[in-house]
């Protein structure tokens, strides 16, 4: 479904992400992996449009995809959620992901639908869809799932997944990532999950590509990942078991 060649992305004198390459099959859950400073948000934004390459290609579907601004990217059916969320205050939780709908759609489909999109996303992923609920009070695990529910309106075929597990407790972690599975088998999307927080996702995962210093170190099964020396290294330190 995605096929990512030689993505590279310099700032500057600094290379952020290295000859970076990997596919993520269709109906699949790809973990995307590695500590803090890897290059994972990095790569996630080249693939989304929020960053242009320096070089190499991302390929979405057999078409090419790479440069695209962020908005055409999602209209070609790719969604992403953000580390950090973000979402509009002054809008009730149903308003904010039917605005999603409508943007994901570029404006083509009627309001009633962009509002039956949304309702659809918010009960997938728990929320309420009454028209007074806000994002007053809502807590970290809370806001995740209002991001999630604003990228599903707008009806992927491929989920970005940023970091979905950050601030969260170990019960909400649980949660988090049974809720990325049941999209993935309900809606028939598949996911590539950015986390630097191993435990949990690799319970979920299909597949995991590890990055380290904004390089691809190892593609394959989670069993084997956990048991590879530089996956080791890069999680333990050097001389750990």
């Amino acid at each position: 479904m995605l096929a990512v060649d030689g993505l590279t992305k310099r700032f500057g004198g600094f290379l952020a992400v290295n000859q970076v390459s990997f596919e993520a099959r269709q109906g699949e859950i790809l973990g995307l992996i590695g500590p803090n400073g890897s290059g994972k948000s990095t790569t996630f934004n080249l693939i989304a449009g929020t960053l242009r390459p320096s070089a190499g290609s991302v390929r979405f579907e057999g078409a090419e995809i790479t440069g695209l601004a962020a908005h055409k990217v999602c209209r070609q059916g790719i969604a992403r959620t953000f580390q950090i969320p973000r979402p509009f205050r002054k809008l009730s939780l149903i308003e904010n992901v039917t605005l999603a709908a409508y943007y994901g759609e570029a404006g083509a489909i009627s309001r009633a639908e962009a509002r039956h999109r949304a309702e659809e996303a918010l009960g997938l992923v728990g929320l309420p869809i009454d028209p007074s609920a806000t994002t007053n009070g809502l807590g970290a695990a809370a806001l995740k799932k209002l991001e999630l529910a604003r990228a599903l309106a707008t009806r992927p075929k491929l989920l970005l997944a940023d970091e979905s597990l950050g601030g969260l407790d170990s019960t909400e972690m649980e949660h988090a990532a049974d809720l990325l599975e049941r999209i993935r088998t309900r809606m028939g999307v598949t996911i590539i999950w950015v986390e630097h927080i191993m435990g949990v996702l690799m319970r979920v995962v299909d597949r995991v590509v590890v990055l380290d210093h904004g390089e691809k170190i190892f593609d394959g099964t989670p069993a084997l990942a956990a048991v590879d020396p530089r996956v080791t290294e890069v999680y333990l330190g050097k001389g750990r078991p």
